[in-house]
């Protein structure tokens, strides 16, 4: 879905070319350093095109989560009272809600939190063992599609799902780009493309119909999507250290679902897995884990991503048996 493109693209590309000396082998535990590893891929421009192509948002309501509007207001309303250019709240707030329609919610849905991208099938991203088609690790995640190639380099997909840690990633840097443009004397329309360039879906213009119809319509809350989109906050312990993970099912997706049709994209629909951050080291990874009873696998799989680096370019996978749900007891418990 998002093409890579990002307020942090540099540091994320240089994080890509050196992958081989970031994934030093480590010794520990299989999530993180050890493993099979993959890698070796890249943008893929049919899914910057299918993004462009199906990123006009239908007439009608434009429907928002209600919890997941009320993280995107705190977080503008941050953002515009740290600005360095007079923006409002309402405009701050707009600008952010903006590109979450075409990325995500073309229909006009409520843009899921829980939405992982269906148009990278790099595979780069799949298990290299293919163990089971759900396998896979797909690289842009939530209603703004945070990727790991970009402004999702340093964030894991429970942060990037979560409406409300989500929208303080995303709410500071489409502001402060606003506020640079209109700093460098380019007008109102101008400098909201400059504040969307990190999504395709803005390039031909649908962010800036989607921000002039919240304008003039405002925005229809959804009750039934929530903060997290239907993922479920869990409490995991791994080789004895206890995590706050999510449960992502998209199964059980709120709001917008076409995502979670097989025939929506070309990438495969992932099986439910946990999403928690690991330390090993000193170094953090981003873990999703698959327990076999919900990807079909023989064993427990874990794909880990060092914080930084482009899953596109390095993920390491590893059989694994040490997963414990400690709130819905599943698991090795």
């Amino acid at each position: 879905m998002v093409g890579g493109r990002d307020f942090r693209r540099r540091r994320a590309v240089l994080a890509g070319g050196l992958a081989a000396l970031l994934l030093a082998p480590a010794t520990g535990w299989a999530a993180g350093g050890d493993g099979v590893r993959s890698g070796g891929g890249g943008d893929n421009p049919t899914a910057e095109r299918l993004t462009r192509e199906r990123a006009w948002v239908q007439a009608g309501p434009l429907r928002f989560g209600a919890e997941p509007l009320a993280a995107v207001e705190s977080a503008a309303t941050a953002a515009a009272a740290d600005a360095t250019c007079s923006i409002s709240a309402t405009t701050a707030t707009h600008l952010v809600l903006a590109p979450t329609w075409p990325e995500v919610a073309p229909s006009g849905a409520a843009p899921s939190p829980m939405t992982l991208s269906r148009y990278d099938d790099q595979p780069a991203l799949a298990d290299p063992e293919q163990r089971s088609p759900g396998l896979f690790f797909n690289p842009g995640v939530g209603m703004w599609q945070l990727d790991s190639a970009g402004l999702g380099a340093d964030v894991t997909a429970a942060t990037a799902i979560d409406a409300g840690s989500a929208a303080r990633e995303v709410a500071p840097g489409i502001v402060a780009a606003y506020c640079t443009a209109r700093s460098a004397g380019r007008g109102a329309a101008e400098a909201r493309a400059a504040a969307w360039r990190p999504w395709h879906a803005c390039d031909d213009g649908a962010c800036e119909d989607v921000f002039a119809r919240l304008g003039s319509e405002g925005v229809t809350t959804d009750r039934a999507t929530s903060r997290h989109g239907g993922a479920e906050p869990r409490r995991c312990t791994y080789q004895g250290t206890a995590y706050d993970c999510l449960y992502v099912d998209p199964a059980a997706a709120e709001g917008e679902g076409a995502w979670t049709s097989p025939g929506y994209g070309p990438a495969p629909v992932a099986a439910p897995f946990y999403a928690f951050r690991h330390a090993e080291g000193g170094v953090a990874y981003e873990v999703r884990y698959w327990l076999s009873a919900d990807s079909g696998a023989a064993t427990d799989v874990s794909a880990s991503r060092r914080l930084g680096v482009n899953a596109r370019t390095a993920l390491t996978w590893a059989a694994e048996s040490d997963l414990c749900d400690t709130t819905a007891g599943r698991g090795r418990c």
